[in-house]
């Protein structure tokens, strides 16, 4: 069972969907004042990080957020030379209604302008992103308060207080969301200590984490219509789609993106430069007559795989929603998680769902 499908059949049921609870911004109640005072330290500033940055802000709670690379936003990664229009690098599609926008900003005297397309289950922007959504309504409050370069290694919650061990010094707070990728943490690359319940743990160290790679190929013509999707045998092994990146978008330019996670993904990240693009060019020449190579005019791609503080595409669409659930459960009233991969086990992996668990998050940190 695909987890989109397990999000229809709970729809069908009766289940609860993802929280849309409450979280009353700062001023706007006094009544909603949190409980908790002290400061908060977010390890990761992808769309969970951020996300649960943006909301402590909003209820006046001190916090920071450590980014172990250079730039915000996690594989909400744009490229914004290549076309006309912003080039998702990583997460592309609106997967709910597109009211999540007003749900993320808290704040009904925002004003959104945000344009969308239906592409069908989904939803795409139209000349903007996921990222350029962030960076508009999301970042500017909070942007002082990312510490980029600093890499968390280890995270020390047995006392009061938790002790963030990074390669630049240790940093101090009352409280810690953990929003980094899965495999990050599969990886050891964040020791905790005491080491995590048993269960966590094993949540951690069992759930797939799919490869992740895409690719963007400009041609002189659109000769591949909406692009083909592949059948993929066992289904649980991934996903590979070639479709129309211009969809919707204010362009006269062709633009074909490739995205493919899981084995699939190992036939393209295994190659670089020359070697991939024709490859990629063969490919596209045995579906599509022999028409890539000759309208070809440049490409960029996107290893998920080799980007150091990610390390690979997403959590896989079969995983066990209880070890979804498990994940995203907090440790000890100190340690709190937050991203696509740390929800409540009905939906995971979407952008959407990284900013709903981050509001889950803080609301069960604030009290």
């Amino acid at each position: 069972m695909t987890r989109k499908e397990f999000i229809k059949i709970c729809s069908l049921l009766g289940i609860g969907m993802p929280l849309q609870s409450s979280l009353v911004a700062c001023g706007d109640d006094d009544s909603s004042q949190p409980k908790f005072n002290g400061k908060v330290i977010i390890v990761g500033a992808g769309p969970g990080g951020l996300s649960a940055g943006y909301l402590l802000q909003q209820q006046g709670i001190d916090f920071e957020i450590l980014e172990a690379s250079s730039v915000y936003g996690g594989r909400t990664r744009i490229n914004t030379d290549f076309a006309d229009f912003p080039i998702p690098l990583g997460a592309e599609w609106i997967e709910t209604d597109t009211g999540i926008f007003h749900e993320i900003v808290n704040d009904p005297s925002v004003q959104l302008d945000i344009d969308t397309v239906t592409d069908d289950p989904d939803h795409k922007f139209v000349n903007s992103s996921w990222f350029t959504f962030f960076e508009q309504y999301v970042v500017p409050s909070i942007s002082d308060k990312i510490i980029y370069n600093t890499a968390v290694q280890a995270i020390e919650y047995s006392g009061d207080q938790v002790i963030l061990t990074t390669h630049i010094g240790e940093r101090v707070a009352d409280r810690v969301i953990v929003s980094v990728p899965l495999k990050v943490l599969q990886d050891g690359d964040v020791s905790f200590s005491p080491s995590l319940p048993g269960d966590k743990q094993a949540a951690i160290d069992n759930t797939t984490v799919w490869e992740g790679f895409k690719a963007f190929f400009e041609f002189s013509d659109n000769f591949y219509g909406e692009g083909h999707a592949f059948t993929i045998a066992p289904e649980t092994d991934g996903q590979k789609i070639y479709y129309d990146a211009a969809l919707g978008q204010n362009t006269s330019r062709h633009i074909l993106g490739l995205f493919v996670v899981g084995k699939p993904a190992q036939d393209f990240i295994t190659r670089s430069g020359n070697e991939l693009r024709d490859f990629i060019l063969s490919e596209l020449n045995g579906l599509f007559d022999n028409q890539a190579t000759s309208n070809y005019i440049k490409h960029i791609t996107q290893n998920w795989n080799n980007e150091p503080f990610i390390k690979g595409g997403y959590m896989s669409d079969h995983a066990d929603w209880r070890q979804v659930r498990t994940l995203g459960e907090s440790v000890a009233d100190k340690v709190y998680f937050a991203g696509g991969a740390y929800t409540d086990g009905e939906d995971w992996v979407s952008v959407h769902t990284a900013a709903q668990s981050a509001r889950r998050a803080v609301i069960e940190l604030v009290g």
